[in-house]
Protein backbone atom coordinates (compact mmCIF):
# COMPACT_ATOMS: atom_id res chain seq x y z
CA UNK A 1 0.00 0.00 0.00
CA UNK A 2 1.48 3.69 -1.45
CA UNK A 3 0.18 6.85 -0.04
CA UNK A 4 0.57 9.82 -2.48
CA UNK A 5 1.74 13.03 -0.41
CA UNK A 6 -0.60 15.69 -1.45
CA UNK A 7 1.91 18.40 -3.76
CA UNK A 8 2.15 21.75 -2.88
CA UNK A 9 -0.14 22.97 -5.75
CA UNK A 10 -3.24 21.34 -4.60
CA UNK A 11 -2.16 22.06 -1.08
CA UNK A 12 -2.64 25.72 -2.28
CA UNK A 13 -5.50 25.00 -4.78
CA UNK A 14 -7.60 23.84 -1.13
CA UNK A 15 -6.57 26.56 0.64
CA UNK A 16 -7.65 29.20 -1.95
CA UNK A 17 -11.06 27.50 -2.14
CA UNK A 18 -11.14 27.68 1.89
CA UNK A 19 -10.37 31.21 2.20
CA UNK A 20 -12.65 31.57 -1.16
CA UNK A 21 -15.35 30.11 0.53
CA UNK A 22 -14.88 31.52 4.05
CA UNK A 23 -15.12 35.12 2.14
CA UNK A 24 -18.53 34.03 0.68
CA UNK A 25 -19.98 32.77 4.21
CA UNK A 26 -19.18 36.24 5.50
CA UNK A 27 -20.63 38.28 2.94
CA UNK A 28 -23.15 36.37 3.18
CA UNK A 29 -24.07 36.68 6.66
CA UNK A 30 -23.66 40.65 6.21
CA UNK A 31 -26.06 40.48 4.00
CA UNK A 32 -28.56 38.22 6.46
CA UNK A 33 -27.62 40.47 9.14
CA UNK A 34 -28.78 43.44 7.17
CA UNK A 35 -31.76 42.12 5.80
CA UNK A 36 -32.68 41.37 9.47
CA UNK A 37 -32.34 45.25 10.09
CA UNK A 38 -34.29 46.13 7.40
CA UNK A 39 -37.14 43.59 8.32
CA UNK A 40 -37.33 44.95 11.96
CA UNK A 41 -37.68 48.62 10.20
CA UNK A 42 -40.30 47.72 7.73
CA UNK A 43 -42.39 45.69 10.76
CA UNK A 44 -41.53 48.79 13.43
CA UNK A 45 -43.55 50.88 9.71
CA UNK A 46 -46.23 48.47 9.50
CA UNK A 47 -47.23 48.47 13.62
CA UNK A 48 -47.01 51.90 13.53
CA UNK A 49 -49.25 52.19 10.35
CA UNK A 50 -51.72 49.97 11.63
CA UNK A 51 -52.20 52.58 15.13
CA UNK A 52 -52.70 54.93 13.17
CA UNK A 53 -55.60 53.28 10.68
CA UNK A 54 -57.13 52.20 13.91
CA UNK A 55 -57.03 55.61 15.53
CA UNK A 56 -58.35 56.93 12.00
CA UNK A 57 -60.76 54.53 11.93
CA UNK A 58 -62.13 55.10 15.52
CA UNK A 59 -62.14 58.91 14.14
CA UNK A 60 -64.91 58.09 11.48
CA UNK A 61 -66.61 55.71 13.32
CA UNK A 62 -67.38 58.35 16.26
CA UNK A 63 -67.30 61.53 14.42
CA UNK A 64 -71.01 62.29 14.84
CA UNK A 65 -70.39 62.20 18.83
CA UNK A 66 -71.00 65.78 19.84
CA UNK A 67 -68.62 65.52 22.40
CA UNK A 68 -65.88 65.02 19.98
CA UNK A 69 -67.57 67.73 17.73
CA UNK A 70 -67.10 70.60 20.59
CA UNK A 71 -63.49 69.04 21.37
CA UNK A 72 -62.01 69.31 18.03
CA UNK A 73 -64.00 72.52 17.60
CA UNK A 74 -62.52 74.30 20.77
CA UNK A 75 -59.32 72.39 19.71
CA UNK A 76 -58.75 72.89 16.01
CA UNK A 77 -60.71 75.67 15.34
CA UNK A 78 -60.49 77.86 18.60
CA UNK A 79 -64.23 78.16 19.18
CA UNK A 80 -66.47 78.55 22.06
CA UNK A 81 -69.76 78.06 23.88
CA UNK A 82 -71.83 80.97 24.00
CA UNK A 83 -71.17 82.42 27.59
CA UNK A 84 -68.07 81.08 27.87
CA UNK A 85 -64.56 82.82 27.92
CA UNK A 86 -61.25 81.60 27.14
CA UNK A 87 -58.44 82.81 28.84
CA UNK A 88 -54.86 82.15 27.55
CA UNK A 89 -51.27 83.01 29.11
CA UNK A 90 -48.62 84.23 27.32
CA UNK A 91 -45.02 83.78 29.02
Amino acid sequence: MHIKKASLLTKLVVLLLLVGAATGLLNLRKQILSAQTELAQAQSQVAAQKQTNADLADAVENSGDPDRQADIARSKLGLVEPGEYVFRFTD
